[in-house]
């Protein structure tokens, strides 16, 4: 039975979802990594495909629009209701830190908030989110050194007010900003299921460089093909 945000049938969901933000880019990596995807969910234009991938793993690609409330409903009803064990988030960021540039691979091992998330979820509001310790582990053996792991900032807010506030967070060694990971890995960590963050960094904050809207949507094929081997390796 289909949930209030998802259409879907029991069982036509895979155990391990790959899930960036734009519906459109799950249509690019349904059509173009898996074989025979089937359009799975179309509530609200929020797109999911199931399919396998060339190593025949069943495989499901979700978009979860932008930002923690969106995410935090889906990967709600993903873990709950349709049996997903694992949600590999495949998105795009922001970089604090002039040692990192535009097209570069970040992977939240933790994750922090300027929201009220934890407030609301009644965890304290310094909490630091984590992804699961197998998927980390999964993902540096897989990345071959190429994804820098380490610690990025989910953000309420795209358009700062303060135009230097990144500025905090670099100091802090942050390595950047995105706007979902954190409710992620604390709906993975209530449910007890497995969360991960793959990013490609789409824009810098110091060099104020950015890759085009249409490379947000198709052109991130380097952080596709390293989440589906993760997606691949913790179906095994």
């Amino acid at each position: 039975m289909p949930t209030p945000h998802i259409n879907a049938q029991i069982g036509d969901i895979a155990k391990v979802v790959l899930m960036p933000g734009d519906p459109k880019r799950s249509e690019w990596i349904a059509k173009n990594f898996l074989t025979n995807p089937r359009l799975v969910n179309d509530i609200r234009g929020n797109l999911a495909y199931t399919g396998t991938t060339d190593n025949g793993i069943e495989l499901t690609v979700m978009s979860s629009g932008m930002g923690m409330p969106s995410i935090g409903i889906y990967s709600h009803e993903l873990y709950t209701h349709y049996g997903v064990e694992t949600i590999i988030r495949v998105g795009t960021c922001g970089s604090y830190l002039d040692s990192i540039r535009i097209r570069d691979l970040l992977v939240a091992e933790e994750a922090i908030t300027d929201s009220s998330w934890a407030k609301m979820h009644g965890l304290p509001e310094d909490y630091v989110a984590k992804a699961s310790e197998e998927l980390v582990k999964i993902t540096k053996d897989e990345s071959n050194g190429e994804a820098l792991i380490g610690q990025m900032i989910s953000s309420d807010t795209f358009y700062d007010y303060d135009e230097n506030i990144w500025k905090e967070y670099q100091a802090k060694g942050v390595m950047g900003v995105e706007m979902e990971a954190y409710a992620l890995y604390c709906n993975a960590m209530q449910f007890k299921k497995k969360a991960i963050a793959i990013c490609t960094v789409s824009d810098s904050f110091v060099y104020k460089d950015e890759i085009s809207a249409e490379e947000r949507m198709s052109s991130l094929t380097k952080m596709v093909k390293l989440a589906i081997k993760v997606a691949e390796r913790v179906s095994e």
